[in-house]
């Protein structure tokens, strides 16, 4: 066997196409608008700050960009997002992450309006994506989910496995799954005989942070294997899946790169009109 790429790329690039077609007929003053806050100097946060900023220049999304030193105290944080919540033109707040160390990151996110929580991490949208309430998905979750449907398969009813149990992809895609009629299991660090567990997928999901830990013995034949992982092994990127491995046994496979990672920003700027009410 040999699997079908899921395309992250071209997918992200209809959905952008989509989303630019709804905001081109649009007055200024309707425009959707993401305010983004910077705090620090840590370069990949540069780099995918000037990502959403071209994203948003591309799709005709208005975008306030904050930039504070490292050392900006918590206090001036909490004050500028409440300023953004405030405003009119601003219908989405996103701060950067991770934030410098000393400052809480938890009493920075909730200070955010739930209802400008473009990605949602408030403990409000949380709390309702858990209960099966309408809620803000958070963007690589929530993109994730279109590349699996991008496939086609009917998915209800099939044992989903996520490898990694982070708030910002594993726990979040894990309450998307079970919405969708999956059953869903959460391995971590502490799960014994993870490799056993991850052959029970007929979705595997992996999303560690770690190169080339999901080996193709841990693949479940015809499974639809998602690589959430972005690694840098030996000087080139890799995800957290033995690509070529898994790609002999799954039906569909996610690339490294060009695949999960574009879908992030195109489910952002998708979140951001759904917060302005497009």
């Amino acid at each position: 066997m040999t699997a079908r790429i899921i395309d992250g790329k071209k997918i992200a690039a209809e959905i952008r196409e989509g989303l630019k077609a709804k905001v081109s007929g649009l007055s200024e003053k309707d425009r959707p608008g993401l305010a983004v806050v910077l705090v620090g100097d840590d370069p990949a946060s540069a780099v995918y700050v000037r990502q959403k900023e071209k994203a948003c220049q591309e799709i005709g999304v208005k975008s306030f960009m904050h930039r504070l030193p490292q050392d900006a105290p918590q206090g001036e944080i909490l004050a500028l997002i409440d300023r953004l919540n405030r405003s009119d033109e601003v219908h989405g707040i996103l701060v950067q992450l991770p934030l410098p160390g000393g400052i809480e990151t938890r009493d920075v996110i909730t200070a955010i309006s739930p209802e400008k929580d473009v990605d949602g991490f408030h403990p409000v949208n949380i709390g309702s994506l858990w209960s099966g309430e309408d809620a803000v998905e958070p963007c690589t979750p929530k993109g994730i989910m279109t590349l699996i449907d991008s496939t086609e398969a009917e998915i209800k009813g099939l044992e989903a496995v996520v490898i990694g149990r982070s708030n910002i992809v594993g726990k979040p895609v894990a309450a998307m799954l079970l919405r969708r009629h999956c059953t869903v299991t959460i391995c971590h660090s502490r799960t014994k005989d993870l490799a056993k567990v991850a052959c029970r997928g007929d979705i595997l999901i992996a999303a560690i942070g770690r190169p080339n830990f999901v080996t193709g013995d841990m693949i479940k034949p015809g499974a639809i294997v998602i690589d959430v992982g972005i690694n840098r092994a030996g000087g080139k990127l890799t995800g957290d899946v033995d690509f070529e491995a898994a790609a002999r046994k799954a039906s569909f496979i996610t690339p490294v790169p060009g695949g999960v990672g574009p879908m992030t920003i195109a489910t952002l700027m998708q979140n951001t009109l759904k917060l302005a009410g497009i």
